[in-house]
């Protein structure tokens, strides 16, 4: 990180973790992209990019409050957070989280009045799931439980979901592609998570990483790649499954260095760039293979 001192503007944006960002838009893109391109309805496809924004931001900001209050971030080597900078008082991050989750419960609102009213139980839960993360008196992030989460949040809801308010069908396919999607965003939470080892063990923070150690849990990546190539193929999507190897070739070499700490900071942005590249690749292959 800078020693200079974000301005009040720029540390709200560093604050949202935009690196992050994808890890909410590709799974939508890929739903949307899964079902035959003349179903496609683009309108809840636009809500659906909207609310996943608005959860993930507010995940961030939930996260920056959680974490700072509790002490975690007081030896953080990652990016920038607004309450352990004490820059801005914890009381306005936590207000800004409810704000973005407020956001996404009015939208979501709106994209169940359009498709099913079942999604405001779905959309409920994910707000949630990204509050208590890392919030509340026994945060599952803190006992090993994150991984699963983003699988289920990040990989099944949001594709498996997004494909269904397309017209209320489910093809085969975006069950496979949601693996593949959820494994990309795991790979993303994996970058945050060894590179905090250290930090995250002496706070009392037990990731999957922190309990395996920074050496065993690099294996923790290579689970993640696993699961995107699997979903990719057996999905029907051989050649995306290829490309992720090369995609992941470059975080997975890092991951299995000796690098520590500050020195793994190089890994998300590696992460967030090979997982928007796999969305790309999995959207256009969608296009033109039909399901």
């Amino acid at each position: 990180m800078s020693d200079v001192t974000p301005g009040p503007l720029r540390r709200w944006v560093l604050a949202a973790r935009t690196r992050t960002l994808p890890a909410a838009i590709v799974p939508v893109a890929i739903g949307a992209a899964a079902v035959r391109p003349a179903t496609v309805n683009w309108l809840n496809t636009g809500f659906c990019v909207l609310i996943a924004l608005a959860l993930q931001i507010g995940t961030n900001y939930a996260n920056d409050y959680s974490d700072g209050i509790k002490g975690t971030d007081e030896v953080r080597v990652g990016p920038f957070r607004l309450t352990a900078s004490k820059l801005v008082p914890a009381s306005a991050v936590k207000r800004a989280a409810f704000v973005a989750f407020g956001l996404a419960a009015v939208l979501g609102l709106v994209l169940a009045a359009r498709s099913s009213w079942w999604m405001v139980l779905i959309g409920a839960s994910a707000i949630a799931a990204g509050w208590f993360y890392t919030g509340g008196p026994k945060p599952y992030g803190y006992y090993g439980f994150g991984e699963l989460f983003v699988m289920v949040y990040f990989g099944f809801v949001a594709t498996v979901g997004t494909s269904f308010v397309q017209g209320h069908y489910i093809p085969t396919r975006a069950w496979w592609l949601a693996l593949a999607a959820g494994g990309a965003a795991c790979a993303l939470l994996e970058a945050n998570n060894l590179r905090d080892v250290a930090g995250d063990r002496q706070s009392g923070k037990k990731t999957l990483a922190a309990r395996l150690g920074r050496e065993r849990g690099s294996w923790l990546m290579v689970v993640c790649v696993a699961a995107i190539l699997v979903g990719s193929v057996v999905g029907g999507h051989w050649i995306a499954g290829v490309v992720a190897l090369v995609l992941y070739a470059l975080p997975l070499r890092m991951t299995f260095s000796p690098r520590q700490g500050r020195e793994l900071l190089p890994l998300l942005a590696a992460a967030a760039r090979s997982q928007l590249l796999l969305g790309v690749v999995l959207v256009v292959t969608c296009v033109i293979v039909h399901p």
